[in-house]
């Protein structure tokens, strides 16, 4: 299996991340550097997470090159706007302990739900990204958890477009309209969450397709998302699962079992639509 998605800019994105949400204090520390022994090179993280000092560490401590390592953060919310959005950037910097990043996202589309003047803070907050961009700083940019009408009103005033758009991605909760948008406009989507919950890792048509597979569900569902040119960023917490998620057989899912299994009813979804989500 190929191990980057080539990005509209030439940039190679791999495939399989490590997702470090919920990693937020020094012991989790040792669960980074062990995604990184387990052969991961792509380490998702973002300033709301609290946890890019860990990260960085991890990164120091394994003296992997740092080229070698796709390092991806993200502005939160409650910072979108040109200036606190240039301030969120060098203080991720300062944090990780780094010069540059690989990736660097627009968390979320708007502050809160009752925020009328979203679309202004997300184009100034991506003119700033779109600078740190033609500076060198990061070598691509993109958003998460923005939605087709959330990308028209970015990129109306854009002067570079999104690479990426990272999504809550998973069987029972595919948002086949978002995809398909980005994918038309050459938008790379990555899935967080990309083995859902216990609920849909524990869904029997699940189970029954991975057992038939002769795979893990989890490797399973994130076979499922990769055969259809979407990156994932799984997180694990044990060694084994580490490697079983980022060690994929290279397997090839019916167009029967793929049809059946988007057109399941919604499992497993998080809660936070991007329009009605108060996340703080």
């Amino acid at each position: 299996m190929q191990k980057y998605f080539i990005l509209s800019n030439g940039v190679k994105l791999p495939k399989i991340g490590y997702g470090t949400y919920k990693c937020t204090d020094g012991s989790d520390e040792r669960v980074v550097r062990m995604a990184l022994e387990a052969g991961y090179r792509l380490l998702d993280t973002a300033a709301a997470y609290e946890n890019e000092i860990y990260v960085g560490k991890a990164i120091k401590e394994s003296q992997i090159p740092r080229e070698e390592i796709f390092l991806t953060s993200k502005v939160w919310k409650t910072n979108l706007g040109y200036e606190k959005t240039k301030e969120s950037f060098e203080a991720s910097l300062k944090r990780l302990g780094v010069e540059y990043l690989d990736l660097f996202l627009l968390h979320w589309p708007k502050p809160d739900p009752d925020c009328n003047d979203w679309k202004e803070l997300d184009r100034e907050s991506w003119k700033a990204l779109e600078e740190f961009y033609h500076a060198g700083k990061v070598r691509a940019i993109g958003v998460s958890n923005f939605l087709p009408h959330h990308l028209e009103a970015l990129m109306e005033t854009a002067d570079v477009r999104p690479m990426v758009n990272q999504l809550e991605l998973h069987v029972g909760y595919l948002q086949e309209a978002a995809v398909g948008y980005c994918k038309s406009w050459g938008i790379q989507v990555q899935a967080w969450s990309p083995l859902g919950r216990r609920r849909v890792l524990e869904e029997p048509i699940v189970q029954q397709m991975a057992a038939k597979y002769d795979v893990s569900p989890a490797q399973f569902l994130l076979c499922f998302l990769l055969q259809q040119d979407l990156a994932v960023v799984p997180k694990a917490s044990s060694l084994e699962r580490m490697q079983q998620n980022l060690e994929l057989p290279d397997l090839e899912i019916l167009a029967e079992d793929l049809y059946l299994l988007r057109c399941l009813p919604q499992i497993g979804w998080g809660g936070e639509h991007p329009d009605l989500a108060r996340v703080q």
